[in-house]
């Protein structure tokens, strides 16, 4: 299935309305979740004829991949922004914990993002997306860390940074299914993550 926007945005009318597609597509998922949402009600929402929702989007798949990617993007942004203030092993692993817990908070505060997450996961074409924002995600961590770490080591931190944060959103998940072993389920991952982590930088 097709992901990909039908017509890149050139002019700003055109990325103009491609934010009034999307907006309304993201409150009603938030209001309806994804099933219940369909091409028409997006395009009423969005002030529009359904033609023009498909002449940059192709189908509902490739309007949840362009939310995926805007909501990857902005966690990028806060990675990237928190691991810029880590100086030490310790600091290290208190990322890792903030950036745990403020995936959380973001989930928590908006129930579509949940929907988004777990429609992504199932479709085989966005759970794609789902990998690769993952891995970008974990190498901005390793290059933050990697110098804590030994050289010998270097590729099973990869591996388990890339572990930790493609498991991230089944344990929020968990935690806010479970709402009260909600604190447990997080302090149990966060556990996970800081003993591999002090294992991964102990002298070799």
């Amino acid at each position: 299935m097709d992901t990909r926007l039908r017509r890149p945005p050139k002019q700003r009318r055109s990325r103009g309305r491609i934010e009034e597609i999307l907006a309304a597509a993201r409150r009603l998922i938030g209001e309806k979740g994804i099933d219940a949402v369909r091409m028409r009600e997006i395009a009423v929402l969005a002030g529009g004829p359904i033609s023009s929702i498909y002449q940059y989007f192709p189908n509902k798949s490739a309007i949840l991949a362009m939310l995926f990617e805007q909501w990857s993007e902005g966690l990028e942004i806060m990675i990237r922004e928190r691991l810029e203030r880590v100086g030490d092993i310790d600091g290290l692993m208190s990322a890792a914990s903030d950036l745990l817990d403020h995936f959380h908070s973001r989930i928590a505060d908006d129930p579509g993002i949940l929907d988004l997450l777990n429609a992504v996961q199932a479709d085989k074409a966005l759970s794609d997306i789902d990998l690769a924002a993952s891995r970008r995600h974990a190498e901005w961590f390793c290059a933050a860390g990697e110098r804590f770490i030994p050289q010998s080591r270097h590729a099973e931190f990869r591996r388990s940074t890339f572990l930790m944060f493609h498991l991230a959103f089944g344990v929020v998940r968990m935690a806010l299914w479970d709402k009260p072993e909600d604190g447990s389920v997080l302090g149990d991952f966060k556990a996970i993550i800081r003993g591999q982590i002090t294992l991964l930088a102990a002298p070799g």
